[in-house]
């Protein structure tokens, strides 16, 4: 497959893979398809993987994926790499003003009026031998796609804007927003509350990772809040934190205990990005008046909205007019800075000058 696919301009790329009580995705399959040709590669009996890590990190072959950020964590986790250069289909429809957020089945009926069974969608794929429907399945899967994306592609040279769809693929990556994400009052904390909420969360991760364990089979999210508030230091006063289990207490709670009394000893002064209060009422005022201006310039690119800038995001370009946001996201770059963040940002300083003349 890898020889016949060297002068290949772009395959079309998916797996499957189960994630039900593991911190890492098990890889169960992999899908790969050109125009006319499809492969199924069994990852369970492949030892040798460096002619498939070499393919998906070959320059010359373009990979095309849909809704492919957890297929990343697949490869960096199975092969250790990444594919590149990559589009992602989904993302390109929307940027495209077909929709965001669009599934595969969506996509297929809008470009190719063809509709897709999705009978095996919780289909074990970690069994073998796979059914006939499986592989059915799983070809539709690359087959279909490798058809779309010449499509997408046409769309997207005829606007202009074929290289912001392969600066969006290059700049994916795994991680998404991170575990602090889920705790939305962190700022409400103490300094040393906030530290040890931090050491708890990092060696959760730790933890998880080392056990192959979800991270909230380790240690619940609400656990660690109240562990992170009440900051306990003793196994008594661990054992009455609500709603630790009796196994971390028995397994754990010398480690839990050392983690806190290290973070609560070291303290915070100054709160990781993402850690901030609610919005006051000049920026939340000022994120409503930058709406209209985000929607005329979706409007003006014909893309949908949601791709240019989430909506807490018009947050972050309110807080930076008005002085209260220090370091800015790092995907604010490229094509998305020039076209969107700074006529929003410029837009932004002339509404907070208006809004401080009007009191």
């Amino acid at each position: 497959m890898v020889e016949a696919l060297a002068d290949a301009r772009f395959i079309a790329v998916d797996t499957e893979f189960r994630r039900r009580d593991t911190f890492f995705p098990e890889v169960a399959l992999l899908q790969v398809a050109v125009q006319g040709r499809c492969w199924l590669v069994d990852p369970l009996t492949l030892t040798d993987t460096a002619g498939l890590a070499e393919l998906l990190t070959r320059p010359n072959v373009l990979k095309v994926l849909h809704s492919g950020s957890e297929d990343l964590e697949v490869f960096e986790r199975w092969l250790g790499v990444l594919p590149k250069p990559l589009v992602d289909t989904q993302k390109a429809a929307a940027m495209l003003g077909l929709g965001f957020g669009m599934g595969y089945r969506d996509l297929v009926r809008e470009l190719l009026e063809i509709d897709l069974a999705k009978d095996e969608t919780q289909s074990d794929w970690l069994q073998r031998p796979l059914s006939t429907a499986q592989c059915r399945y799983a070809v539709q899967d690359v087959t279909y796609l490798s058809n779309c994306w010449p499509i997408l592609e046409k769309m997207a040279q005829d606007r202009g804007i074929l290289p912001w769809i392969c600066e969006e693929g290059a700049a994916m990556s795994t991680g998404g927003r991170g575990p602090l994400a889920k705790f939305k009052s962190a700022w409400k904390l103490t300094a040393p509350q906030l530290a040890v909420l931090l050491a708890l969360i990092d060696w959760r991760e730790s933890e998880a990772r080392r056990r192959d364990r979800p991270r909230n089979w380790v240690l619940h999210d609400k656990v660690i809040q109240e562990l992170a508030r009440a900051m306990p230091s003793s196994m008594p006063r661990l054992a009455s934190v609500e709603g630790i289990p009796s196994g971390v207490l028995r397994r754990d709670g010398q480690q839990l205990l050392a983690c806190i009394d290290e973070a609560r000893e070291a303290g915070s002064a100054q709160p990781p990005q993402g850690v901030s209060g609610p919005p006051s009422a000049s920026v939340k005022r000022l994120a409503k008046s930058l709406a209209p201006t985000l929607s005329d310039i979706a409007t003006e690119l014909g893309m949908n909205p949601e791709i240019l800038m989430p909506a807490r995001e018009l947050e972050a370009i309110a807080r930076s007019a008005c002085g209260e946001l220090g370091e800015l996201p790092r995907h604010w770059q490229g094509w998305r800075a020039e076209t969107v963040i700074n006529p929003l940002m410029e837009r932004a300083a002339i509404l907070f000058v208006e809004q401080q003349r009007a009191g």
